[in-house]
């Protein structure tokens, strides 16, 4: 049967989505699954939860738990990952903090900026154990990855070693909410009240997602690009096959225009509808990062200490839930957000069209560099992960992400080489960056900070 190991198990919400949707697979029943962290406390409740999951569902796993990787490699078929340099939110806002002391205001510092640069170099050497480990344990396996940002740490596999990984992520959501949002009426959809925006907000969350749940079954849509970076191609009805674009674009020229402006400002402009909102789209624009702009596109920030508080509280929750305290009825209906899909489908054979992967470009978008990590959607089988090919990006947006896929490459290059040099150019390619001297200050602020996580470039 099917050996997965699952790395960074401890995490609360991976831990409780894919862990309960593949212990739910009748598929995968009777498999081999080995679950590592080297928080003890974290991995002890993933442990007696999954052991709880797999009793009372006859799921008939062989599960094992391990503080170390190397411990769960031996044979493994997929190694799913979530791992996490910590803690995740007091870096983050440190990586956000330490730029405005040289007048660098970073509109998200999570995967773009320069935030985006040393939060993938703080997980590289981690990650980079686990590859090479892979290559003599299990050089055959899928490598599935979660952890962010989801370009660079793709492109790090891809590129440095020749283990085959994929990169999954929901934010194609966010498309098939805009869409339902907007066009409604027409669809039959019934909108709550309360969705200001597409910011990582707790309490809208569960609005959106039944916006989104609506609208999964009515249309089909198809966007392509970089993670977090991807575009619209087209929206069709699935019932008729009729071409919705146009009609979205009728409707959202009138839909209220303080509602993600900076979408409404790039769509505008270029042509193709972004789907990942703006707190993300962000990220990847040099027309942000100001105080004027800043201030008119109301870009809000991550709210670090909350979700610090509510990372707690799920390990809270699946304590409860593993000592028996609580009911485990809500893990019946989790989403795996992609994990479960590719394994289930290579493992036996099967057949699926999945919305959106991260490959390495094998000329699925046309006008972008070969190698480099696109996402489109996907169709899974016994074979393996296999690209849908979308053509051609409109040149414009092609350069804006060439310009982000170059950048990550040398960030990329630059963690795995430790070269300074590289670092530096990493930074001044980036859109938030405007003033090289900033730019050298803010990497040698950056490396002496996380001098612990960074030893590559202090040899």
């Amino acid at each position: 049967m099917t050996t997965i190991t699952v790395i960074g198990a401890g995490s609360a919400s991976f831990g409780e989505n894919t862990l309960s949707a593949i212990l739910r697979s009748k598929k995968l029943k009777g498999s081999t699954l080995r679950l590592v962290d080297r928080n003890a406390q974290s991995l002890d409740i993933v442990q007696r939860l999954a052991k709880r999951l797999n009793k009372e569902w006859d799921s008939q796993f062989n599960i094992s738990a391990h503080a170390n990787h190397k411990d769960a490699l031996d044979g493994a078929n997929f190694v799913v990952s979530a791992i996490e340099v910590g803690p995740r939110e007091a870096l983050w806002k440190s990586d956000y903090e330490i730029t405005l002391k040289y007048g660098v205001q970073q509109p998200y510092a999570e995967n773009g900026g320069p935030g985006g640069f040393i939060h993938a170099a703080r997980n590289i050497n981690p990650l980079m154990e686990i590859i090479r480990d892979m290559e003599q344990a299990c050089p055959d396996a899928w490598f599935i990855n979660f952890t962010n940002p989801m370009v660079r740490i793709c492109d790090a596999i891809n590129r440095h070693s020749k283990i085959k990984a994929v990169g999954l992520c929901h934010q194609i959501y966010i498309g098939y909410c805009f869409v339902g949002l907007i066009l409604g009426k027409d669809l039959g959809i019934e909108i709550p009240e309360g969705i200001t925006g597409m910011q990582a907000d707790v309490m809208e969350h569960g609005l959106r997602e039944q916006v989104v749940h609506q609208t999964l079954p009515l249309i089909d849509l198809r966007a392509a690009g970089t993670n977090h970076f991807s575009w619209i191609l087209s929206i069709h009805d699935k019932k008729t096959g009729a071409d919705l674009y146009p009609l979205f674009k009728e409707r959202f020229a009138s839909f209220d225009p303080k509602f993600e402006p900076l979408t409404r400002d790039v769509y505008n402009a270029f042509g193709l509808f972004p789907v990942p909102g703006d707190t993300h789209l962000c990220e990847y624009l040099p027309w942000v990062s100001d105080a004027k702009p800043r201030d008119k596109y109301n870009i809000r920030l991550y709210d670090w200490d909350l979700m610090a508080s509510l990372r707690d509280y799920s390990l809270d929750r699946l304590n409860d839930m593993a000592n028996g305290n609580m009911t485990i009825e809500g893990l019946l209906n989790t989403d795996s957000e992609g994990a479960l899909e590719m394994i289930e489908n290579i493992a036996f054979a099967g057949n699926h069209y999945h919305l959106a992967a991260n490959l390495p470009n094998a000329g699925q978008i046309a006008n972008l560099p070969l190698g480099a990590t696109v996402e489109t959607p996907v169709h899974v089988d016994g074979a393996g992960i296999h690209p849908v090919h979308v053509g051609s990006l409109p040149e414009p947006i092609a350069e804006l992400c060439r310009r982000e896929i170059v950048t990550a490459q040398l960030g990329i290059d630059a963690a795995i080489e430790g070269s300074y040099e590289k670092a530096l150019q990493c930074l001044l390619l980036d859109p938030i960056i405007r003033d090289i001297n900033a730019a050298k200050q803010i990497l040698d602020d950056y490396l002496k900070t996380y001098k612990e996580h960074l030893p590559q470039f202090w040899k």
